[in-house]
């Protein structure tokens, strides 16, 4: 299994002058994902829990709808120079009668740890492809719920502690209740890790949860939120036009900027209870 971080050497310059030392770092590298046998994904991740990112990537793309349309998930070998394998090409076999993702939907599965699967679906292809819309869910929290939400999540990241350079999401109850929390160089692959867990749980549609991210609130974040039926989403963060307009589409609760007691609600206002 790859490292979740690494020791570089670093020459750190403050008011007494330089001093050559030793940095912790995120460690990024890149998983191959297959379906089949066949090449489908390659994301930049942090290294762990790469089975429930893989779950969570494809419920998040319309192609699996529970755990058991996943047969198996098993790392591919795959060396580096030294002969050691990296464990960073994983093959999964799709469950009899599962339809394998359409190829057209291959074309942009190239992914970083910043932007995502780049040239995301339309709205419309969002409409096609959702199987648990949360438009419905009746899920209700209070502000000061969600105002302690970012320092539950904050203090579930153990490795940002050491290294400072990692995006977290974490999957709360209606209580406030912390039921997973992964985190990930890229804020897609935190929340699909999430979403992934949740899938092999059983707890997909994700009814009556909060999904809280660190970072900002992007179209494609709602849209995991979307496909594995999240009614509310929450980001420390602005979200982004996009976002907004498919949140308010979906019938998603999508809340910004929660910083200490306050926040903007872009969208399912009626989710936060003010009186």
């Amino acid at each position: 299994m790859g490292r979740l971080s690494v020791r570089r050497p670093v020459v750190r310059i403050g008011p007494d002058g330089a001093q050559h030392t030793l940095d912790t770092l995120a460690a990024e590298e890149p998983l191959e994902l297959r379906v089949g046998g066949r090449p489908l994904s390659v994301t930049m991740r942090t290294p762990g829990h790469d089975v429930e990112l893989a779950h969570g990537f494809l419920l998040t793309e319309g192609v699996l709808g529970a755990a058991a349309d996943i047969a198996t998930a098993r790392y591919c070998d795959s060396f580096d120079a030294d002969g050691r394998n990296t464990y960073n090409v994983l093959d999964v076999a799709l469950a009899p009668g599962v339809e394998p993702p359409d190829t057209s939907i291959e074309r942009n599965f190239y992914t970083t740890s910043s932007c995502g699967v780049c040239g995301k679906a339309s709205l419309d292809a969002v409409r096609l492809k959702t199987r648990f819309s949360p438009a419905a869910d009746p899920l209700t929290v209070t502000p000061s719920l969600l105002s302690a939400l970012p320092d539950r999540l904050r203090a579930a990241q153990r490795l940002f502690d050491s290294t400072g350079g990692l995006h977290a999401a974490g999957l709360f109850t209606a209580d406030g209740e912390l039921l997973v929390a992964r985190e990930d160089v890229g804020r897609h692959n935190a929340v699909d890790k999430v979403l992934g867990w949740a899938l092999l749980d059983g707890r997909v549609p994700a009814a009556g949860t909060v999904l809280m991210v660190s970072g900002r609130a992007s179209f494609e974040l709602v849209q995991k939120a979307v496909m594995a039926g999240v009614p509310m989403l929450a980001a420390v963060s602005a979200p982004s036009s996009l976002a907004v307009e498919l949140a308010d589409d979906a019938g998603v609760t999508l809340v910004g900027f929660l910083r200490g007691e306050t926040m903007n609600v872009y969208a399912g206002a009626q989710r936060v209870a003010t009186t």
